[in-house]
């Protein structure tokens, strides 16, 4: 499972989308989150949402912060023409949270709802190994303090859902009774919604009550994107933004456009560029358990870069992909050598011959660099066609002077890893 952030706006525009789905449509959520842009165009904004020039409003950045009021990076209660001005002051430039400093570039607009503080919620479901978890707490807000101190839990086992009576039993005590039924319905259908979409942390801090209605002000959300086979279409067309003040290096923005051009998937983050451990994993459940495993070997601080190739990439994919890592990992020598693994499951579709292909072009392609950065490359894979993609690859040792190990799957998937960082099987 790979955890990912998502912006507040697109998971706000999810539970306006989907939140009556899971609660026989008795609770609705307006869609009115606008996102604004480096490249917005703000002036057509109001007429494109009549209501931004009607009512007043909340702007704040969206781009994964946390304590934007606390940070002073909030705007409420403010007109169209304040929320414009606010935006464009700060776009483009940067700010400093906490120890981070970086490029202010996405915003979101919604309307500004009053209430007392004492409408105000706190509301988390998170992922554990042994099922999901439901926090809450009375009172929310930016001041809620230590919440895992504070915050009644239930837990709900793998494959269950909570009823809103269980709910109310078990989290609702300091509630108003006469919210207690309006809030444990609204969690109830909460937590369908999480589970149903993949989401793996959900934080709605605070969501408030007005009349019989129930509003999530503030919200933070990942999201398992290994089950984007699963949920994608109903997530609809999010990003999965880097983390506020990271920028994309010039090698990661550009698997970025080339993921963008395929149907297949791409994706690279660059770790640590003078390690040692490069990996070239098919898959992006794959990919976590490859990571996962070179962590609890003790090699975490040596993990040069994350990523996949999936989605059964064509052979001018693949080999622009391996070619990218494989300039990375040959700038720079380590004195005890670099490995290199290129690894996977067993594939249910990707030929793996063909996407061996693209690799193997890369990798002859760059046949002295490697041998100049003593790298040894450690290959698994398994699937259609996979034989005759073994194949190669244990020639194409011979043929560059390069060490490389070769398993099918026979040998268990991450065995290369212990293999190739440990020195024996």
């Amino acid at each position: 499972m790979a955890q990912k952030a998502i912006r507040e706006a697109d998971g706000k525009r999810m539970i306006a989308r989907l939140l009556k789905e899971y609660t026989n449509g008795t609770y609705t959520i307006a869609d009115r989150f606008v996102t604004v842009g480096p490249d917005t165009d703000v002036k057509k904004l109001p007429t494109k949402y009549s209501w931004l020039a009607k009512e007043k409003l909340v702007v704040k950045p969206d781009q994964l912060i946390k304590r934007r009021g606390k940070s002073k990076l909030l705007l409420l209660n403010a007109d169209w023409k304040d929320a414009e001005q606010w935006i464009k002051g700060r776009m483009s430039k940067p700010v400093t949270v906490g120890t981070v400093t970086g490029i202010l570039d996405h915003f979101i607009v919604e309307p500004f709802v009053p209430h007392a503080e004492t409408d105000e919620y706190y509301l988390a479901i998170l992922s554990k190994r042994e099922g999901d978890e439901i926090l809450f707490h009375h009172q929310g807000g930016i001041n809620v303090g230590d919440i895992d101190a504070k915050a009644a839990r239930l837990m709900v086992p793998i494959g269950t859902s909570p009823t809103a009576a269980d709910i109310q039993r078990q989290l609702l005590g300091n509630v108003p009774k006469e919210r207690r039924e309006l809030i444990a319905g609204f969690i109830e259908g909460m937590f369908k919604f999480y589970a149903d979409l993949n989401y793996t942390y959900l934080e709605i801090n605070p969501f408030v009550v007005t009349g019989n209605k129930i509003v999530p002000l503030d919200l933070a959300a990942k999201l398992d994107d290994t089950a984007e086979f699963v949920s994608g279409k109903k997530w609809g067309g999010i990003e999965f933004p880097s983390p506020f003040g990271r920028m994309l290096t010039k090698e990661e923005a550009y698997i970025k456009d080339l993921d963008s051009k395929t149907g297949a998937s791409l994706k690279l983050t660059v770790l640590n560029p003078d390690a040692r451990v490069w990996t070239m994993v098919a898959g992006g459940g794959a990919s976590v358990i490859y990571a996962d495993t070179i962590t609890d070997l003790g090699f975490m601080g040596e993990m040069a870069n994350y990523g996949e190739y999936s989605g059964d990439p064509n052979e001018e994919f693949t080999y622009l992909y391996a070619k990218t890592i494989l300039d990375l990992m040959t700038r720079k020598k380590h004195p005890k050598g670099k490995f290199l693994l290129i690894g996977g499951g067993i594939a249910n579709f990707t030929d793996v011959a063909n996407t061996f292909k693209g690799i193997v072009r890369a990798l002859k392609e760059y046949q002295k660099k490697l041998q100049d950065t003593n790298v040894k490359i450690f290959v698994r894979r398994g699937g259609p066609n996979y034989k005759e993609g073994l194949r190669v690859m244990r020639e194409l040792g011979e043929q560059l002077g390069v060490p490389i190990e070769v398993y099918g799957p026979e040998t268990h998937m991450t065995k290369i890893v212990s293999m190739a960082l440990k020195g024996g099987k």
